[in-house]
């Protein structure tokens, strides 16, 4: 059985050509994008075109078009085009379940931090989240605010205890609150100080 070998030149020609066909194609990629980017500012100029819309517009761009030419390189070395744009779809639904998954948690935890730094009421006070004007809510006093959640304690009923209640801190954000502060007396409520 023969074997052929190619002569030493002739190895080295194949990953050049390679190389070469790289090179033109992030060359032609960066060309484009600055061609575009050259177009634009002159539209800016011609017409009466606010920045803050030619910003996102020419980064949109450059993003779509280095974008292209990373895909042309990726296939240039054997990677499929198919395959990348099934990976990266498969990423982006990935990360938009685990986003709309954390919004709650992210949200109640967002509305912690202005609780404690804007302070719509504080640990004593009386606070009534109200669903409508005629409607009354969970009322309560509050004893306790964590990052997810404001622990109030509901008035004793009749000789049937009093209840906590954990509201999530959106709700104070998303519904109208009553506050009466912790000094005041309200005994008809059973929220005596």
């Amino acid at each position: 059985m023969e074997v052929f070998k190619l002569p030493l030149s002739a190895m080295w020609i194949e990953p050049l050509w390679l190389f070469g066909q790289i090179l033109l194609i992030l060359l032609a990629g960066y060309i484009a994008q600055r061609f575009v980017a050259k177009c634009l500012t002159r539209l800016g100029e011609r017409y009466p075109l606010p920045p803050q819309l030619l910003m996102p517009l020419r980064g949109g761009l450059r993003w779509l078009i280095m974008g292209s030419a990373l895909i042309f390189v990726l296939e240039r070395l054997g990677v499929s085009a198919t395959v990348l744009w099934t990976a990266l779809s498969g990423f982006v639904a990935v990360a938009a379940v685990a986003f709309f998954a954390m919004w709650s948690v992210l949200s109640n935890l967002l509305c912690a931090i202005l609780i404690f730094t804007v302070g719509p009421f504080r640990i004593g006070d009386v606070v009534e989240l109200v669903d409508t004007t005629d409607k009354p809510g969970v009322k309560g006093r509050v004893v306790a605010i964590n990052l997810l959640y404001t622990t109030l304690i509901e008035a004793e009923e009749l000789g049937t205890g009093s209840a906590m209640v954990q509201v999530p801190n959106s709700l104070f954000f998303q519904r109208s609150v009553r506050r009466w502060r912790g000094s005041d007396v309200f005994p008809s409520n059973g929220f005596e100080k």
